[in-house]
């Protein structure tokens, strides 16, 4: 019998824990340098000081010199922090991982790779909305204050949350109702996906670009002279007078709400289709068997069957109504009675200067969204159980 040979540890195991210590080095000093504004132009001023440019070394830190080579500069060490001192983070930090007993690795090595997300995370929203929270209680001289949260007293912060409901109703039961009848229809149709689409493009324009297309289709002018608004001019055509739709309250709360429908529509439609593929043939063809009407089928089967898939898209859109901003500013800047919270919120900060009144609208937006986030947590869990 041939003596067992005892196997020696590979260059790999002592190459690449260095590679991750490397790495680690390479991210802290890249993000040191993005941290600095002036980052870019103090690495850019010491190489040319290395190459005996002095001058325009003094020219790039005094803010005189050619910026772009150091933008340019900037975004190399972006992209080496962002790409490579990562790869050799993750390379180093798991082979270092991969020498521990199998029990303590199993547990480790996930925590690895989902850190840095983590961190990020707490970096990039845990901290901010803490801190958001935190100057919500704050007068200017950093003092604890609930006077910032007196502005749920305003006779207009009524008629804020009032818009905030109409878009909570109206904009998520528009889009989970069009968007489900629309699948249904369309399950049956001989050119499904051509179909299907033309509903769901306007999902890749964004909300400021359907605002502007939406605001051609408002638009008004006086009785007489000429529309060039779609619908003003449907409505002169029959005899009508022109609406100046996005002025008139509350009519211009709906019209608004239509952008959003139009919008969501595609995304409801493609969630819920896909939930309608996935019921049984089988329990399909036993309700045409007992006598089950279409009507019926589709009602009384179908979507109570589709109810988790439903429930996911509604909390979805009910996130993203609450937390409307874009298209009420880009159509009227909330002047005309259809103002929510979200462009509220950004005049106390931005116009005003209120940075405490700015902070509690943004903890009052926080608090109404996490019962929705909770409904749909808690609808994933229940889906995760059944499946």
């Amino acid at each position: 019998m041939a003596a067992a040979r005892t196997e020696r540890p590979g260059p790999s195991r002592f190459v690449l824990p260095i590679a991750g210590l490397i790495g680690l080095g390479i991210c802290l000093a890249g993000i040191l340098v993005l941290y600095d504004p002036q980052g870019g132009q103090n690495i850019l001023a010491s190489i040319y000081d290395a190459l005996g440019n002095g001058a325009g070394a003094s020219e790039l830190r005094n803010g005189s010199g050619d910026q772009v080579v150091a933008k340019i500069l900037l975004a190399l060490i972006a992209l080496l922090v962002g790409v490579g001192g990562i790869w050799l983070l993750y390379l180093g930090v798991g082979s270092l991982v991969s020498v521990l007993q199998p029990t303590w690795r199993d547990r480790i090595l996930p925590w690895v790779f989902v850190g840095p997300a983590l961190a990020l995370l707490a970096v990039f929203l845990v901290y901010p909305a803490a801190g958001t929270i935190l100057r919500a209680f704050q007068d200017n001289e950093g003092q604890f204050t609930l006077s910032n949260f007196a502005v749920m007293t305003d006779p207009e912060f009524l008629l804020i949350l009032r818009n905030n409901a109409l878009w909570l109703v109206v904009g998520t039961a528009g889009s989970v109702l069009l968007g489900l009848v629309i699948a249904g229809l369309f399950d049956r149709v001989r050119r499904e996906s051509l179909a299907k689409t033309f509903v769901f493009l306007p999902l890749a324009i964004s909300l400021v670009g359907a605002s502007v297309i939406w605001g051609f289709m408002y638009a008004w002018q006086p009785a007489g002279r000429p529309q060039i608004g779609l619908l003003n001019a449907i409505v002169v055509q029959f005899g009508g007078t022109p609406v100046p739709w996005l002025t008139t309250s509350p009519i211009n709360v709906f019209a608004e709400i239509m952008i959003l429908v139009w919008l969501q529509t595609g995304f409801a439609m493609v969630v819920l289709s896909a939930a309608i593929k996935g019921v049984g043939a089988e329990i399909i063809e036993a309700a045409r068997l007992d006598g089950a009407t279409e009507r019926q089928l589709f009602f009384k089967v179908i979507v109570p069957m589709i109810r988790g898939s439903i429930i996911t898209v509604a909390t979805t859109i009910a996130i993203v109504t609450l937390k409307i901003f874009d298209i009420v500013y880009v159509t009227t800047g909330g002047r005309f009675k259809d103002d929510v919270v979200g462009v509220r919120m950004f005049h106390e900060i931005f116009q005003f200067f209120n940075d405490g009144r700015g902070a509690a609208l943004a903890t009052l937006l926080f608090l109404a969204v996490l019962p929705v986030m909770y409904i749909n947590l808690s609808n994933f869990r229940r889906q995760q159980r059944q499946g």
